[in-house]
C-alpha cells in the first residue's frame, strides 16, 4: 500500500457509490486508506459504504452531519477537512463523486510528492468517455474538463489533488465560509506557499451528465461564486468584452443601412462584422479540442457553439450578480 489517503466528501450519492468506491480501493499499488465523510445522506449512500468497508479493511466511511448545508456555510471544504483530520497518513489526494479513477491515478499523482520534489500537485479532470451527453462535450472546455486524458491541463479542481498534511495545515484548511470555488482559494493559498506540479495522465474521469439546463446553471453557480469571492476578475473583463462585441456584430448590419441610407447600395457590407464576430465566437468554442469534438459528429459540434455564445452572458451577469447578492446557489443534494 502506498503511505497515502485518499478523501471524499459525500452527501445523497448513492448512484455514484458503485462506481467511484471500486475505483479508488483498485488503484495499484492501493491507498493505505480511503477516508469517506458523508454529511447525513438520506438516499442509502451511508448505509452502502458501510457495507462497503466490512469487506475492505481500508475504507474508512465518518459520518458528521456539520458537513451539510443546514449547519455550515462550506459544507463541502468542512467534509474535506474531517476526513483530512482523520487521515493517517502524510500525503492526502483529494477524490470527488461523480468521478472515477484509473488503476494508475493515484501512482501518477502522488509521485511527485513521494519522490519529494514537490508538496503540492494537480492532475485535472477529462470526461468519462463511457456515456457523455451532448451537453457534457458542448460545455467540458469551459469548466476545464479535458476530452483527453493525455491533455495537458492546469486546472485545480479538488477532482484530482494531492498535498502533504503540513501543506493543509499551513494553509488552515479548505475554507469553511464558501459553498463553491473552495478549492480555487484552497489552490491560490497552496501556490502562495509552494509551487504546484502539473501531473499528466493523472485525471479524474468525470461524469456531469449534463442537461443544457444544468449546464448552463452549473457555470452560472460558478460565476455567482467567482462574484462573492472576488476572484477572476479577468475572466469577468474578457466575457463582459466578448458580450459588447456581440452586440456590436448583431447591432452593425443595422447601423451600416441606416448610414448607408439604402440596403441596396450596402449590399453584403453589413453583413461582415456578424460574419466576423460568428467566426471569432467559433474560435473560442473550438481552438481547444476541435479534433476530438469532431470525431463526435455534427450535434456535438453544433451544441458546443451555441453554448459558447451564451457562456459570455452567463458568466459576465452572474459574476456581477454574485458581487451584489453574496448569495450562493445551492446545489441539488443541499437543496
Amino acid at each position: 500500500m502506498q503511505p497515502v489517503s485518499v478523501i471524499v466528501t459525500v452527501l445523497n450519492e448513492v448512484e455514484e457509490m458503485g462506481r467511484l468506491v471500486p475505483s479508488l480501493l483498485g488503484q495499484v499499488p492501493p491507498p493505505a486508506e480511503v477516508v469517506i465523510v458523508d454529511g447525513g445522506s438520506t438516499d442509502g449512500t451511508w448505509e452502502r459504504l458501510v457495507d462497503e468497508a466490512r469487506r475492505h479493511p481500508n475504507l474508512a466511511p465518518i459520518r458528521d452531519l456539520s458537513c451539510n448545508l443546514k449547519l455550515c456555510a462550506g459544507p463541502i471544504s468542512r467534509g474535506r477537512n474531517v476526513a483530512i483530520a482523520a487521515a493517517h497518513s502524510s500525503i492526502v489526494a483529494c477524490a470527488d463523486a461523480g468521478c472515477t479513477y484509473a488503476p494508475d491515478w493515484l501512482a501518477r499523482i502522488t509521485a511527485p510528492l513521494l519522490a519529494g520534489t514537490a508538496q503540492y500537485a494537480l492532475g485535472g479532470a477529462c470526461l468519462d468517455p463511457a456515456d457523455p451527453t451532448v451537453w457534457d462535450l458542448a460545455s467540458a472546455h469551459f469548466f476545464g474538463v479535458k476530452l483527453s486524458p493525455s491533455a495537458p491541463t492546469k486546472s485545480c479542481t479538488a477532482r484530482s489533488m494531492v498535498f502533504t498534511k503540513e501543506l493543509w495545515q499551513r494553509i488552515g484548511g479548505f475554507p469553511e465560509s464558501v459553498f463553491y470555488g473552495e478549492d480555487t482559494l484552497f489552490d491560490l493559498e497552496a501556490r502562495r506557499l509552494t509551487q504546484p506540479a502539473f501531473v499528466e495522465r493523472a485525471k479524474a474521469l468525470y461524469r456531469p451528465q449534463y442537461t443544457f439546463r444544468s449546464a448552463c446553471r452549473q457555470l452560472a453557480s460558478y460565476a455567482i461564486s467567482d462574484g462573492i469571492l472576488g476572484v477572476r476578475r479577468a475572466r469577468l473583463y474578457r466575457n463582459a468584452a466578448r458580450c459588447m462585441v456581440q452586440l456590436l456584430g448583431l447591432l452593425s448590419p443595422l447601423w451600416f443601412v441606416v448610414l448607408a441610407g439604402s440596403s441596396r447600395s450596402a449590399g453584403w457590407r453589413p453583413l461582415l462584422p456578424l460574419v466576423a464576430v460568428l467566426g471569432l465566437e467559433a474560435w473560442f468554442a473550438f481552438h481547444p479540442d476541435w479534433r476530438l469534438l469532431v470525431r463526435c459528429g455534427p450535434r456535438a459540434l453544433l451544441a458546443r457553439f451555441v453554448f459558447s455564445i451564451l457562456v459570455p452572458w452567463i458568466v459576465a451577469v452572474n459574476r456581477i450578480r454574485g458581487s451584489l447578492t453574496g448569495k450562493f446557489q445551492t446545489n441539488r443534494q443541499n437543496g
